[in-house]
């Protein structure tokens, strides 16, 4: 629950210092005298928009914290945990900051931490319930949200929110996949006019550089011939002065060299290599040159084959080289596009299983809410009977929605509606229900609603707004009940609501030296009773007021 509230130049308040109790607190005050105020920064500090102009004029930053006892919320220390903001303690701070400048900064147990993750969070701890509560009543979305919570949903409803996204996404995949059926015709014939143009060419066994080499060969034999035959000459066929010959003779004179002097012996073995070598090389070259012979034929396919493989690298914007690869790349495409027909049909049969599976969760669903409609609207029936529309009905319809149109949030139409008088059938509750009676079929909704929820403190601001008199202390002693297992704060401006907290707290201005400020604090049972007593009789408070405040309190704590 919420335990203290610190505030700092927000607005008319420059420092405040509240600790909050357990049970049913309410805040009143004289109007204008700054209630709104501490709902501004109870709401700034749990997420709501920043806005510069809170700041107290004068000031650099506004700064509002919030301490919460968690001992008891295992679901808000899971979070905090999983976020590692948990500092193994029973409370937890929140803080938020709003500089002059509009830029706001917020903290959890002095953290920082996102505006979403700070949204997420404080979820978890508080529920704020503004004046116009009932207005938002009027909205299809928040009647959904009130069935949903109260009938314990909200995970089928995540449910079906998931199998619905699920359901367009493959929705949209199959519809893109149908509207280029055409394109992807056009684009199957080009790919197969392109691979079978490459598979003519045979271009994944066409080596090209090797063509090159070969075709540099055959159209330079006669120069390749002269050019060996030279080098045969040099090597080894000239009589006189071939290598061959000299090496022989300047071996035949190391053996003379070798024999006056011994330590030579190793260049004559080098000699000897060297001879063996120059005999091999020319071996080489005869054999190379005796295989060699001119092939018009085959040169002239050469020149048409480097030929097609560059004029095919132009068209395909490649190297020659590259060719290989490029067919490749073309026949896998082609193969994916052959597929397309078989992948259309897998999508389908996709889109339709989790149709399937949307419709029987949805199903479901529908079930369940008709269950929760039909047991929220007995527990709302009865307690606006109570707030004074004594044949007050309330019904909640669970009808599908045109022509069964799918949501995220399911298949049904939700709507509430009420007969507050005997033989008038049932309307939707913003075509029959007077600004009054509004406010007390909300004020019944919401405290129906909460029962069945799990948020440990409820903040409600001047939801009593438009009732009176008897009504509004059976609406004191509903919200009383409601705190029983959960913290309640109430800002009121009726007597009746106001005798049945267990806590009150007075909000009231205070000037000094010129400056305007907003001060909040507990009260005494004898101040109480004359706050008890203003609101009952206004600017002047008789003997016969302070006995009736006194009396409504008493009345209270029986």
């Amino acid at each position: 629950m919420l335990t203290g509230l610190s505030i700092r130049d927000l607005a008319l308040v420059e420092a405040l210092e509240l600790e909050l109790a357990s049970g049913f607190t309410v805040l009143t005050g004289e109007t204008g005298a700054g209630k709104s105020i501490l709902l501004n920064a109870l709401g700034l500090a749990l997420g709501d928009r920043a806005d510069s102009g809170l700041v107290r004029p004068g000031a650099s930053r506004a700064e509002v914290t919030l301490q919460f006892d968690v001992s008891d919320l295992p679901t808000a220390q899971t979070w905090l945990d999983e976020h590692e903001l948990f500092d193994d303690l029973d409370s937890c701070f929140i803080r938020r900051t709003i500089g002059s400048d509009g830029r706001s900064k917020a903290y959890i147990n002095g953290r920082p931490v996102t505006l979403q993750q700070l949204q997420d969070f404080s979820s978890l701890l508080v529920e704020i319930h503004g004046q116009h509560a009932h207005l938002a009543l009027l909205q299809a979305r928040e009647q959904r949200r009130l069935l949903d919570e109260s009938s314990g949903t909200l995970a089928l409803v995540g449910e079906v929110g998931e199998l619905y996204g699920r359901w367009r996404t493959l929705q949209d995949q199959l519809t893109q996949r149908r509207q280029t059926s055409a394109q992807r015709a056009a684009r199957e014939e080009l790919l197969r006019y392109q691979v079978e143009e490459l598979e003519r060419h045979e271009v994944c066994s066409a080596d090209y550089e090797q063509v090159l080499a070969e075709h540099s060969r055959l159209a330079n034999v006669g120069r390749i011939l002269a050019l060996s035959q030279q080098q045969l000459d040099l090597l080894y066929d000239d009589e006189t002065g071939s290598a061959n010959r000299l090496l022989a003779q300047a071996v035949t004179s190391m053996k003379e060299l070798g024999a006056l002097c011994p330590e030579l012996g190793e260049v004559m073995a080098m000699l000897h290599e060297a001879q063996i070598q120059i005999k091999e090389a020319a071996a080489s070259i005869r054999h190379h040159v005796d295989r060699l012979e001119s092939d018009p034929k085959r040169l002239e396919w050469l020149e048409e084959r480097i030929g097609d493989l560059n004029r095919l690298a132009r068209k395909h914007q490649v190297t020659p080289a590259e060719l290989g690869p490029q067919y490749a790349a073309l026949s896998a495409e082609l193969e994916s596009l052959g597929r397309s027909e078989e992948q259309v049909a897998e999508l389908e049969r996709a889109v339709q299983d989790t149709l399937e599976r949307y419709q029987v969760s949805a199903r479901r669903l529908s079930e369940q809410r008709n269950i929760g409609a039909a047991q929220l609207s007995t527990r709302i029936t009865a307690v606006i009977r109570e707030l004074g529309m004594p044949y007050g009905e309330f019904r909640i319809s669970v009808q599908p929605s045109d022509d069964s149109e799918m949501g995220p949030h399911g298949m049904d139409r939700i709507e509430f509606s009420v007969t507050a008088n005997p033989g008038l059938p049932a309307r939707p509750i913003g075509k029959v229900a007077s600004g009054g009676e509004l406010s007390r079929i909300s004020l019944a909704i919401q405290v129906s609603a909460m029962a069945y929820k799990s948020t440990p403190t409820l903040i409600f601001d001047e939801v009593d707004t438009g009732i009176g008199g008897g009504v509004a202390e059976i609406v004191g002693q509903k919200l009383r009940l409601l705190a029983a297992d959960r913290q309640v704060l109430c800002v009121t401006h009726l007597p009746q609501v106001a005798a049945q907290g267990h806590n009150h707290l007075l909000v009231a201005k205070s000037t000094q030296n010129d400056v305007t400020q907003t001060v909040v604090s507990p009260i005494c049972p004898t101040e109480r009773t004359r706050e008890i007593a203003r609101m009952l009789g206004g600017v002047r408070i008789t003997e016969q007021t302070l006995a009736h405040a006194e009396e409504m309190l008493a009345q209270a704590l029986s």
